[in-house]
């Protein structure tokens, strides 16, 4: 969104561009027509009217609608997940969200839910559906996965977010998630994000690998324009130079959608790294940075997973990073 602020005659042009300084914003000063105007580009954040009409020496604020409204309208709320009460985003605890990259049995299911409430996380996470590159990869074992892990987060007191990999999945996936997914893979797929925002379930929506900060945010804009009362970004690594790790982890990406536009952003420094040595640093980065919470595949057995095996965390790395962000009590430490 563009917008124009038009100056009074006499005004100081400087110090109206100081002033918009202090609020985090350049302009460019222009004049025409025997007018002065200072023009803002595009910002990534949401600039109240009046706050802009409120500095010494404007006359007033001409604006562009915002190609995000309902985001814009939702700034600095939590999204609710599920019945317990349980909220991500500004004003809530962080949370963290662990386990298995794909749901393999129920033994291991309840398992990895064992060790991630151990650890305090507050959301289990498991994929019945697997988008893989490869046709002859593990993708998943389908609507039976879905019943094994609502029935482990429910042992364990853990609401549970799990992926809908197409349309047709929406309505089996929402009936037991309480955080439908949407993989970094399918966020511009806009059947899928129609589908999931009108099952009436919030969203956590993973960044796509090659998504510009804007084509994220409209993707949220399409799930809530579609029902879904509430979306939670997930920041999971981009394209970059680099070859020893899977994606470049965007912590300042995420902490514009997060620290400037009060989103609910969590990070998935699993999949930024896809290596398990630097999970744990990525994830204290991220929470250091002040977002929402973390996401991060855990596997009681990783050496054996069925998928994602050398970026799951081990029961042993899966406790010690409760214990370093904080969210493992000292009773689920002993």
């Amino acid at each position: 969104m563009t917008t124009v602020l038009h100056l009074h005659a006499g005004a100081d042009p400087a110090a109206v561009k100081a002033a918009l300084q202090g609020l985090g914003v350049d302009g460019v000063v222009a004049r025409g027509a025997g007018a002065t105007v200072v023009v803002l580009g595009p910002v990534s954040r949401p600039l109240p009217a009046a706050a802009l009409a409120d500095l010494p020496g404007v006359a007033a604020v001409l604006g562009g609608a915002s190609p995000h409204p309902r985001l814009d309208a939702l700034a600095w709320t939590a999204v609710a997940v599920g019945p317990s009460g349980l909220a991500i985003g500004p004003g809530a605890p962080r949370v963290l969200i662990a386990g298995p990259c794909a749901a393999e049995s129920r033994a291991q299911v309840d398992e990895a839910a064992a060790q991630a409430a151990a650890a305090g996380a507050k959301v289990l996470r498991g994929g019945a559906y697997k988008p893989r590159t490869s046709p002859y990869a593990f993708d998943g074992v389908g609507p039976d996965a879905l019943g094994w892990l609502r029935d482990a987060a429910d042992r364990h007191g853990l609401a549970l977010v799990t992926e809908a990999l197409s349309e047709r999945d929406v309505a089996r996936v929402a009936e037991v998630a309480d955080l439908v997914q949407i993989g970094s893979r399918q966020m511009q797929a806009f059947a899928l994000l129609r589908a999931v925002g009108q099952s009436a379930k919030p969203a956590l929506l993973k960044r796509g690998r090659a998504a510009t900060l804007a084509e994220w945010r409209l993707a949220g804009e399409h799930l809530l324009a579609a029902g879904a009362p509430g979306v939670v970004f997930c920041e999971r690594g981009i394209l970059g130079a680099e070859t020893e790790l899977r994606n470049t982890f965007d912590l300042a990406g995420a902490v514009v959608l997060r620290c400037s536009m009060g989103l609910p952003v969590v990070a998935d420094p699993s999949h930024a790294a896809g290596r398990r040595d630097v999970i744990a640093p990525l994830a204290r980065a991220a929470w250091a940075a002040g977002l929402d919470g973390v996401i991060v595949e855990s596997h009681p057995d990783a050496r054996h997973a069925l998928s994602d095996g050398v970026q799951a965390l081990s029961p042993a790395e899966l406790a010690a990073l409760g214990r370093a962000l904080g969210t493992a009590t000292q009773e689920e430490e002993r």
